[in-house]
């Protein structure tokens, strides 16, 4: 992580929490979902963006502290890599991983939603 610039997206990136972090992650792999049928080069881009994106939330300093989180967020990179670009030994599908990435979504959301209403 000598580069400055990765440096500084790292540090904004660790800012997220772990369920914001996996949402976008899950974008990413929306993203090579979709394109996969369409254009082979789009979808290798969003692959390899949400791998990037993977390895910056292994590490992010405040997962050092979980092994157990750190084992889920491997797992699931694991599971990605073999969709896309492994044998798919895990029988795991595009809806399937959506569905598990989207729940960080909805509950990142949510607590952003709640976060900004004021309390009395």
């Amino acid at each position: 992580m000598n580069d400055p610039r990765h440096r500084e997206l790292a540090e904004r990136w660790w800012t997220l929490s772990v369920a914001e972090q996996l949402g976008n992650i899950g974008s990413e792999i929306s993203r090579a979902t979709t394109w996969t049928s369409r254009d082979a080069d789009r979808a290798r881009s969003a692959f390899y963006r949400a791998l990037d994106l993977f390895d910056l939330t292994l590490d992010d300093p405040r997962h050092r502290q979980s092994p157990a989180r750190l084992r889920e967020i491997a797992r699931a990179r694991e599971v990605v890599v073999d969709l896309f670009d492994g044998h798919n030994e895990y029988g795991s599908t595009p809806a399937g991983l959506q569905r598990y990435f989207d729940a960080y979504a909805v509950y990142a959301s949510r607590s952003r939603a709640n976060r900004a209403i004021p309390t009395a």
